[in-house]
Order: C-alpha cells, then structure tokens, then sequence
C-alpha cells in the first residue's frame, strides 16, 4: 500500500470516528422514569364524598327556656358533664312559687271542706235508715221518713261536689307546677354542654317562629357519633345501607376509622353553584372509637362498593387513555406500549385481567416529558416501586 493510500485510509477512519462519537454525544439520554412491579392484592371499587363530611353528634339540643324571663341561676358551664333530667338554668320565678304556694293551701282547704261535707253525708245516711226503720215500726210518719231521706240524698250530693271542688283545687296546683317548671331548663339527655349564653341577671327569650336566636345552654351527646358527607348524585344509586366504609379524619391523619352506612338522605340537594349530591350518613363500627373524637371534626369517607382480594393490580396513576400502559423492558432499556383490559379501580390501585404478567414494570411517570412508547429510559432509583 503506497503512502497516499495510507494517509486517505488514516482520514477516512478518523472521519468515521469523529462522526461515530458526535452521534453518541447528541444522542437522546434515556428518561429516568418511575416503574411499580405488577403484584397480587387487594383492589376495591370505592364511593368518596365530594365536599368534606362532619362528624355529628346522634343528639345534640340547643336548649332553650319555653318561656322569657330573667336568668336567676345558670348552674353549668362549658364543659360540664351533666345527667338527664338535671337542672341547667333556672328564671326568676318568685311570683309562680307563691302561686303554686297558694294553690296548695287553697287544695288542702277544698279537701278539709270536701271531708266535712262528707262526714255529715254520712251521718245523715245513717239517720236515714234509723227513721226508715222506726217507719216500718209504724212510729214514724210518713212525712219524717220522707224527710229524713231526701236530707241525706242531698248531703251525699254535697259531698261529691266538695269531693269535685278539691280534686278542681289539686289540678291548680298542678296547673301552677307547670307554669312554674317552664321557668327551669333541664337537660333531657346525658350529655356535655357545649355552650351557654347568657349570665345571671340578664334576660332570655325563646326562639319565635322562623327567627333562630341563639340557645341559653348547647348540650351534646358524645357517647354516639356519626359523620355525614355529601356524595355526587351519578354515585348514589351504587350505595346502600350497611356497605363498609372507611373515615377519615383530619386530625388523626391517614389513621382510617371502620364504619358502615347507616342512611342514604331520600332526595338531591341541589346547592346553587356546586354540583347535585346525595347526603349519606356512616356510623363508627368500634364504640371506643368514639371515645377519642369530638362532634364537629372534618370528615371524609369511603365507601366501599366491592372488593377483590389477590388480584393481579398496578397503581391507577400508570393508566393512560385507551386501557394501555407503558411497560418497562429491562433487556432493551426501552419503554414498551401494551394494551391491557382492567377491572375493579379506585385512586389508588386498578384490577388486571390480561396484559400483564406479575413482575412486570409499569412506568406511574407517565406525566413526565419525554415518556412515550419506544423511549430510551432508566429507573430512577434504580428500582422498581413496590405495589404491596
């Protein structure tokens, strides 16, 4: 080979090279990427409210005395564990205790009246027959006999009208009793009071028709919770009572709570500006659940419609429009395009029926740029992320 030759030869190879190494430089760089393992578990079709629910009490009476009047004793304060049946608050009511006083002296009379009335109906009676008597003897006449019996019916009458007249007078004692207690405010149920207004010496008034004022005493039962939660009116014909669900509250953070359905509101409400939902309302399965919230915490719920146990599944975040994945081939490095058909889902994990085998890599970035079939790409991390 001359020398020419040589030198061109040389050039050429240094030409091939230099090209060879600009195109591995500007070569597109693989996209690191984030890949679950395909693996069997759990999957759930679940119903999640659309605005967060509230935690409520199963009785809660914002209290109020049934009449106004001037505030002479509020026994409790926020706080207060009371029992059924106790005294809250108490109004001036000076001028009811003298009627209700009164009432009962004026009763004790009416009976004092009835039972002289009646001693002397029954000693009339008894004179009645002893002149009945003597007539049969023929030591009487006629006229005294008459007589006799006619004063004893009349004195029996007197005796059932003093008898009338006293149980009048006891009646107005309890007539006076009743008034009397629409000026004490007890709590008709075991509870905590959440809330009082008013204070000693100040008045209070119940609530007229249609004009809410503010209760004299806000008394809660929290020995029964419920949280209630609005759900979107396409879901509702899906749920029915006694389905589990899972809560969730805010400040317990992802802590779930067991619960269950135990209504479905009869009708849509329809709020202006916010879409048509459903109200549903789920109980607590554990009582000593209950012991540790308070009524009036944010809620949310899940409710659970069905459930699949050990079921191939991937993240539902790896899904793409059209049932496809993209599904990482670790001998090519390459991101593969497959079609899948898939069952159950909820946020968080979608059923598979067929396309994909356990073990294989489903990329969940699917947002990033850049991720597409055939692309070059790298797991980031350099493992897959577990689906268990």
């Amino acid at each position: 080979m001359n020398r020419h030759l040589r030198r061109y030869l040389i050039l050429a190879i240094l030409a091939t090279a230099t090209i060879a190494a600009g195109w591995y430089a500007a070569r597109p760089q693989p996209i690191a990427v984030v890949a679950a393992s395909v693996q069997a578990g759990l999957v759930e079709a679940t119903v999640a409210n659309t605005r967060a629910g509230t935690v409520k009490a199963c009785r809660r009476a914002r209290l109020a005395p049934p009449q106004g009047g001037q505030v002479a004793e509020l026994l409790v304060r926020k706080g207060d564990q009371v029992e059924a049946g106790q005294l809250l608050l108490r109004l001036w009511n000076d001028d009811l205790t003298a009627q209700v006083a009164l009432a009962r002296s004026e009763a004790q009379a009416a009976t004092a009246r009835a039972d002289e009335s009646c001693l002397v109906a029954d000693v009339m009676r008894r004179e009645a027959q002893r002149i009945t008597t003597l007539h049969q003897q023929g030591l009487v006449s006629d006229e005294q006999r008459d007589r006799s019996s006619t004063d004893a019916r009349a004195r029996a009458a007197a005796c059932t009208a003093a008898r009338a007249s006293a149980r009048v007078s006891n009646d107005r004692v309890h007539l006076n009793q009743a008034l009397l207690e629409r000026t004490h405010l007890r709590a008709p149920f075991a509870g905590t009071v959440a809330e009082t207004t008013g204070e000693v010496g100040e008045f209070v008034t119940p609530s007229p028709p249609g004009i809410p004022t503010p209760p004299a005493v806000d008394l809660v039962d929290n020995s029964c919770l419920y949280v209630v939660a609005p759900i979107d009116e396409i879901d509702a014909p899906r749920v029915a009572i006694s389905m589990p669900a899972r809560i969730l509250l805010d400040a317990f953070g992802n802590h779930p709570f067991a619960g269950r359905v135990q209504r479905i509101a009869p009708y849509v409400l329809d709020v202006e500006k916010q879409a048509r939902t459903v109200e549903v309302e789920v109980e607590f399965n554990d009582p000593q659940d209950i012991a540790r919230l308070l009524a009036g915490y944010s809620a949310d719920v899940e409710i659970i419609l069905e459930r699949r146990e050990n079921v191939l599944r991937i993240p539902t975040e790896a899904l793409l429009e059209g049932h496809r994945v993209l599904v990482f081939d670790t001998a090519s490095g390459q991101l593969q395009q497959r079609d899948i058909k898939t069952g159950l889902s909820n946020w968080q994990y979608s059923e598979i029926i067929s396309g994909l085998a356990v073990g294989d890599l489903v990329v969940s970035s699917i947002d990033r740029e850049g991720v597409r079939d055939g692309a070059r790409a790298v797991l980031e991390g350099g493992a897959p992320r577990g689906t268990r």
